[in-house]
């Protein structure tokens, strides 16, 4: 199986409008069996979107019809390529129960799903930590320093693992180390081993999946994967399943480094 399981398509408000068509050709043309449209899910109720432009999340009102266009698409194609229709789920603290009701509305239509982190919350103010390296700064300066960031990165992507969100919580973990996107921009070098290693049991502890993201690679001030390579290997040790995911927003940037991080 040749798969692709984390991608973004026309429905992605800070995404190109290339067609589902674009990347599913594309796919096939790679020799691709598998791919798993991901679209970034709705916000729960009562959240507010805190980028400038409002544009991390799906227009809820858009949700059947990304549904209804990949079903008819998953027939079309399905002499060429299997075609998942999921979504990536944000984990955001203090919404676990708008969450849940989220995902029992959704889920049984889903055949594939991401939890992921973006947001953090402190002091009642949610900083989505990815969007840029000024948001990531200032936020660090709220905290008091970069360490502080990734600790609650990282507790965050813990709870997350941890949370109760019902049968049809995602069982895979997006990115676990997204919090590293800046980290050559702040040039401060955090020694995070051991809270990546204590996700990594406890997706372990949970049975849950890993996405081996590719997209960092592409990050001006990332420049790995997400998780990087000795954790891709830990996590394969560990026995963790592991799924490429090349993060694309475009369909040029799918399968991107597919095979600088993929493992056997």
């Amino acid at each position: 199986m040749k798969r692709d399981a984390h991608i973004h398509g026309p429905f992605c408000p800070h995404g190109t409008k290339d067609a589902f068509q674009l990347y599913i050709e594309k796919a096939i043309l790679n020799g691709f069996t598998d791919i798993s449209f991901t679209e970034h899910a709705p916000p729960p109720h009562g959240f507010t979107d805190t980028v400038p432009d409002r544009d991390s999340f799906m227009d809820e009102k858009k949700l059947d019809s990304y549904i209804l266009e990949l079903q008819q698409l998953k027939k079309q194609y399905a002499a060429d390529i299997s075609i998942s229709i999921g979504l990536e789920v944000d984990y955001i603290e203090g919404f676990e129960k708008e969450t849940t009701r989220l995902l029992n509305d959704i889920g049984p239509i889903l055949d594939d799903s991401i939890l992921s982190v973006h947001f953090l919350l402190q002091e009642k103010r949610y900083t989505c930590i990815d969007y840029s390296n000024e948001t990531f700064m200032n936020f660090a300066r709220f905290l008091g320093s970069i360490e502080k960031v990734y600790s609650l990165y990282y507790q965050t992507v813990q709870d997350s693992i941890k949370a109760d969100l019902g049968s049809y919580k995602p069982k895979r973990v997006g990115h676990p180390t997204l919090i590293h996107k800046f980290q050559h921009f702040h040039g401060i070098q955090v020694d995070d081993h051991e809270m990546i290693m204590k996700t990594l049991e406890l997706i372990k502890g949970h049975q849950y999946e890993m996405d081996v993201n590719s997209a960092g690679l592409a990050k001006q001030y990332c420049r790995e994967a997400y998780p990087p390579p000795r954790y891709i290997l830990a996590a394969k040790e560990m026995g963790i399943p592991l799924v490429f995911g090349s993060d694309a927003h475009s369909a040029k940037d799918l399968h991107q480094y597919y095979e600088r991080v993929y493992i056997e």
